[in-house]
């Protein structure tokens, strides 16, 4: 009991600093708004989707778009994970009775609140400029849960290379890996209009199968092997970096 305490009381300290933060709110909730906008209303027109019109983009960029609002947060959780580091919070919270464990899982539960609320509502704005799915009640719980084991996998991504960077831009600049298998990923076009070389990598890489599967289930389609392997890579990420994260702030 005292560690679900201590740690929803350390993830509401958080969650007030973020929400205090105009520049957190800034990048992690209006830049994928954004990101969206621009992708739809002016590259939408000249990217060519088989079975999909012009007016439709919005269609096939929505569940890379969310991926991203993701991704962008991871940063601001590495960052909050480092200035706690580097700011002697860890030492003090060592020396309160607190549940040393609740200490990472505050930032992670903080994160991902953070993480699903600016994802709700870019999924909004999306259906406000034309976003519509025949997703069934289970589709749409399938939808939720790889929405949320991604925003986990990413949070506990953050938080070895958060303990492990000497600085917060080094922490920070985590998220641009993530960010960048997401642009070379089929989020905003099919993998093969890529060059060869690019294609293999982007078909066989997480982000692809992730954001695949999210699509075909708001189109209500069968989702294939990309369905199982999303679920590989989501359990088998989030556990690796729990474990090297554990490890690292055992160290610190």
């Amino acid at each position: 009991m005292n560690y679900i305490k201590d740690t929803l009381a350390l993830s509401g300290r958080l969650i007030k600093h973020n929400l205090r933060s105009l520049d957190t709110i800034i990048t992690v909730v209006a830049m994928p708004v954004m990101i969206l906008l621009a992708m739809v209303y002016l590259f939408g027109g000249a990217i060519q989707i088989d079975g999909l019109q012009h007016d439709e983009y919005v269609q096939y960029v929505l569940p890379g778009i969310l991926l991203i609002t993701i991704a962008t947060g991871s940063a601001y959780t590495a960052l909050r994970i480092n200035l706690d580091k580097t700011g002697g919070m860890f030492d003090r919270f060592r020396s309160m009775p607190i549940s040393k464990s609740a200490v990472l899982s505050g930032h992670v539960l903080a994160s991902i609140v953070f993480m699903l609320t600016s994802t709700t509502i870019v999924l909004v704005v999306g259906f406000l400029i034309g976003f519509r799915t025949s997703a069934s009640p289970l589709e749409w719980l399938y939808i939720i849960l790889l929405v949320v084991g991604f925003a986990i996998m990413v949070t506990w991504l953050s938080v070895p290379f958060a303990l492990a960077a000497s600085s917060v831009d080094g922490a920070s600049a985590f998220s641009y890996l993530v960010l960048a298998l997401l642009f070379v990923s089929s989020a905003f076009a099919p993998t093969n209009k890529m060059p060869a070389a690019l294609e293999a990598f982007a078909k066989h890489q997480p982000m692809t199968n992730i954001i695949a599967t999210i699509r075909n289930l708001f189109a209500s389609n069968s989702v294939g092997a990309d369905g199982w392997l999303s679920i590989v890579w989501l359990i088998g990420i989030t556990l690796v970096s729990w474990w090297v994260g554990v490890k690292i702030y055992n160290r610190v």
